[in-house]
C-alpha cells in the first residue's frame, strides 16, 4: 500500500488517499489514533458509482466514525470510478437499465450477471486492503463492515473472520445464491431498510433479513424512499459499532 496524498480535516481527522496495486482507496483516522493507542477499523462499502462521486457521503460517514474513535477505510470497486472498464459489468448494467425503463421485472439472470462477478472479484480485494490497513501501527482492530453492495457484505461476513460486526443497507438485487450464504452469517448485524425505497423490493429485503443466521440481528426500517435515510439512522449504526468494536 502506498499513500499518495494526505490532509488534515477541520475536525482533526487525517484523510489519506492510497493505492493498493492498481486499486485506489481512502483512509480516515481520528486525531486520537497513534502507535500507542491504535483504534478499531470500519470498512466503508459503497455502490458502484465510483469513489469520486461517492466521496461526500463516504467522508461524512468516515468523520462520524472518527468521532466515535474508529478509523474508516474504503477502496474503489472493480469496473468503477477510475479503474478500467469491465465489459461484462457494463453489459449487466445496461440490461438492468433497459428492464427498469421498460417497467419489466428484473430477472434472476440479470441480477446474477450484475452482482455475482462483482462479489467474486471485489471480496479478495477488500481482504487485501484489510491486510494492508491492519498492518498500520495506528490501527489495531477489531473490524466492522458498513454499507455498500449487500452481497459483498454477506460474502465478507462469511469468509473474513477479522470482521466481527456488519451494518448493511438492505437492497433487493440479491442473487438467489446469496440467500444460502446469508444463512451462514453468524456475526452481529444491523440492517437498514427504507420502507418505501423505490429502487428495492421490500419483501425481498425482508426475506433476506429472515435468512441471516446471526443470533443478534436488528432490522431498522424507516419510512421514506431511497434517499430519505434519516440522520438518526446513522447515529443508531454508530451505537451498534460502538457496542461491538470497543
Amino acid at each position: 500500500m502506498q499513500f499518495t496524498s494526505e490532509q488534515r480535516l477541520d475536525d482533526g481527522v487525517l484523510e489519506r488517499e492510497f493505492t493498493l496495486g492498481e486499486i485506489p482507496g481512502i483512509l480516515w483516522t481520528p486525531a486520537s489514533a497513534s502507535t500507542s493507542t491504535p483504534v478499531p477499523l470500519i470498512l466503508l462499502g459503497h455502490p458502484t458509482l465510483g469513489l469520486r462521486k461517492m466521496y461526500p457521503r463516504l467522508a461524512a460517514r468516515a468523520r462520524h466514525s472518527a468521532a466515535e474513535g474508529f478509523a474508516a477505510g474504503t477502496i474503489e470497486l472493480p469496473g468503477s470510478g477510475d479503474r478500467p472498464r469491465w465489459a461484462a459489468l457494463e453489459q449487466a448494467r445496461a440490461d438492468l437499465r433497459r428492464a427498469m425503463e421498460a417497467g419489466e421485472p428484473v430477472g434472476g439472470e440479470i441480477i446474477d450477471a450484475l452482482v455475482l462477478p462483482l462479489v467474486e472479484k471485489s471480496v479478495p480485494e477488500w481482504q487485501a486492503a484489510l491486510d494492508a490497513l491492519l498492518s498500520l501501527p495506528e490501527i489495531g482492530g477489531p473490524v466492522g463492515y458498513s454499507g455498500g453492495v449487500i452481497s459483498i457484505g454477506i460474502r465478507l461476513a462469511v469468509v473474513e473472520p477479522r470482521i466481527v460486526a456488519a451494518g448493511l443497507f438492505a437492497g433487493s438485487l440479491v442473487p438467489a445464491a446469496m440467500f444460502e450464504e446469508a444463512r451462514r452469517v453468524t456475526i452481529p448485524l444491523h440492517v437498514l431498510l427504507q420502507w418505501d425505497d423505490e429502487r428495492n423490493d421490500r419483501q425481498a429485503a425482508l426475506d433476506l433479513f429472515d435468512a441471516f443466521g446471526s443470533k443478534e440481528k436488528t432490522l431498522h426500517a424507516n419510512m421514506g424512499g431511497h434517499t430519505g435515510v434519516p440522520q438518526f439512522a446513522g447515529e443508531d449504526a454508530g451505537g451498534f459499532f460502538a457496542r461491538h468494536l470497543k
